[in-house]
């Protein structure tokens, strides 16, 4: 989980590293950036380096976002909850934003996301409302990061990626509801104009909304 301003620098381009405590080995090189609870942009891990404490430099310092290899081991030190020695090794993630996720594509059924963010966002944030086909279609587009290859796999036919392009649809919209990702009315109006889907989405959105102002004021005879 990434800090506020922290954040802001990441979105801005400005700060391109984190630094860890230890010896870090990351398992994916695609990874979702967090803050505040919700997810920001998604960045390629491009590089791994170690060092000892006592041979960082200001230079590293500023590449995580602080202005000084004080300021970075005052953090780390109440982020770790202990002393930061010279000869601790640290790990210094070098990564690239791909994606941001203010970025929104109005022409694109996916809003400019790929099928695979889709994928990994709805693995953390839907798991309690996939039913078993999304489960199995989020898991092979994990895996195989293609609707194609998904298709054959799971159906044995490339006929069928008509299904997981609608479901891919049905997550990002879900995606929207819960606010994971955050597009205004407007884009989607626009967006409504090429896509079935996402009319009726919006039509659906709308009368769950005054559904929701209609019980806000109460009902039947002895509403006022």
């Amino acid at each position: 989980m990434i800090k506020g301003y922290f954040a802001q620098l990441i979105l801005d381009g400005l700060k391109t590293t984190t630094i860890r405590l230890g010896k870090v080995v990351p398992r994916l090189r695609t990874v979702i950036i967090h803050s505040d609870g919700k997810p920001i942009a998604e960045a390629l891990i491009k590089n791994v380096t170690y060092k000892k404490v006592r041979e960082l430099t200001d230079e590293d310092a500023k590449r995580d976002g602080y202005n000084s290899i004080e300021e970075l081991l005052n953090d780390l030190r109440d982020i770790y909850g202990r002393d930061i020695h010279q000869e601790d090794v640290v790990s210094i993630i070098e990564f690239e934003i791909t994606k941001k996720f203010s970025d929104i594509n109005p022409e694109d059924i996916y809003l400019g996301f790929s099928p695979h963010t889709i994928a990994i966002l709805a693995n953390r944030y839907l798991r309690d409302v996939l039913d078993e086909e999304e489960k199995r279609i989020v898991e092979h587009i994990l895996r195989y990061r293609s609707i194609r290859t998904t298709s054959l796999k799971l159906f044995g036919s490339l006929e069928k990626r008509w299904i997981i392009r609608k479901t891919l649809r049905k997550l990002l919209a879900k995606l929207l509801d819960r606010k994971v990702i955050n597009v205004d009315d407007k884009t989607i109006e626009k967006l409504a104009e090429i896509s079935t889907f996402w009319r009726r989405y919006l039509v659906e959105k709308k009368n769950r909304y005054s559904s929701e102002q209609n019980s806000d004021f109460g009902g039947g005879n002895g509403s006022k």
